[in-house]
């Protein structure tokens, strides 16, 4: 099967490693432009791209999918279909209709539900029991194609976005070899989406990370996971900003004050949070400019912490 890969992140990884190792005909990959990132601005590959590189692949960086001579050269390329794995761009009918088997796309969450850029966190924050993988076959919609399949696991109270993202993405691309030899063989019945049960996820902006103590603990321990690892959880402490890379709600009332911080044991080795609605245990932080730490360990060099109280902006 002649195919083309668009994708960029690390998601996109293991989906692009298995159709290479179960021997289909990658006739060209499709990831985003290089980035920049240090303070030296030094160019940056996307996972995929290293992928492509050490497989020698036809290799493409296109800015736009929109481009007459893109498009053009897609079409040269004659696939049998374009599959997709987050590769951050939307693509053009004139793109979708070239395939003869049509663009697949791989989503990491339970179609309709979680549509949008960021499913993975918002099956977190919704306190989803389960999440999962659809492949679909697209259209000009954000994912709102037919679906070929799911598979479906269960979110786990230590799942972060990141340990998610990778289960998924594993899971993701056992489905898709299950799904492109039926599909070309003509045995799959493409199922359209329930319109009613559709939700959808927005764009996550690195502000969203800052916490506000007064929500429930129960609310701020679901995004202190979501929002692993970007754009993480933190407040302020001394003009720093304090991560909060790991916690847990206890079954602990609050103190009056929203944000004070507790000492949850008489050597002074763990502590806790008082927010809205409950406490928040703290397990793993990482102060500005500091590596990341256990509560215990940053502990030992704080000894006014306990009844410090934390912004809540």
């Amino acid at each position: 099967m002649r195919v083309v890969f668009m994708g960029t992140p690390d998601f996109s990884v293991n989906s692009l490693e298995l159709l290479i190792t179960n021997r289909h005909e990658l006739v060209a990959v499709y990831t985003q432009p290089d980035g920049v990132a240090g303070r030296g601005l030094s160019q940056v590959q996307s996972p995929v791209k290293k992928i492509a590189l050490s497989y020698k692949l036809p290799l493409r960086q296109p800015d736009k999918l929109r481009d007459g001579e893109v498009i053009a050269e897609i079409a040269r390329l004659r696939p049998d279909v374009v599959v997709v794995a987050a590769y951050a761009q939307k693509l053009p009918k004139a793109v979708l209709d070239i395939p003869a088997l049509g663009c697949v796309n791989i989503h990491p969450s339970l179609l309709p539900k979680h549509r949008g850029v960021s499913p993975v966190p918002a099956a977190i924050l919704s306190a989803d029991s389960f999440t999962g993988v659809s492949v679909m076959l697209m259209d000009e919609g954000w994912d709102t194609g037919p679906v070929l399949g799911r598979a479906q696991i269960p979110i786990s109270a230590q799942d972060t976005a990141g340990s998610l993202m990778d289960k998924l993405s594993r899971i993701g691309a056992q489905l898709l070899l299950d799904v492109l030899p039926r599909l070309a063989g003509g045995t799959l019945v493409p199922q359209p989406q329930d319109e009613a049960m559709a939700s959808y996820s927005g764009l996550i902006r690195k502000e969203v990370g800052e916490i506000d103590w007064r929500l429930p603990a129960l609310d701020i321990w679901r995004r202190v996971r979501a929002y692993q690892p970007w754009p993480e959880c933190y407040t302020l402490w001394r003009g720093k900003q304090f991560k909060i890379l790991e916690a847990v709600p206890l079954d602990r009332q609050a103190t009056d004050t929203v944000g004070q911080v507790v000492a949850l044991d008489r050597k002074n080795t763990t502590f806790g949070v008082s927010t809205g609605e409950g406490m928040l245990g703290v397990l793993k932080v990482q102060l500005e400019g500091k590596r990341a730490m256990s509560a215990a360990e940053f502990l030992r060099g704080q000894r006014d912490w306990a009844g410090m109280v934390l912004p809540s902006e």
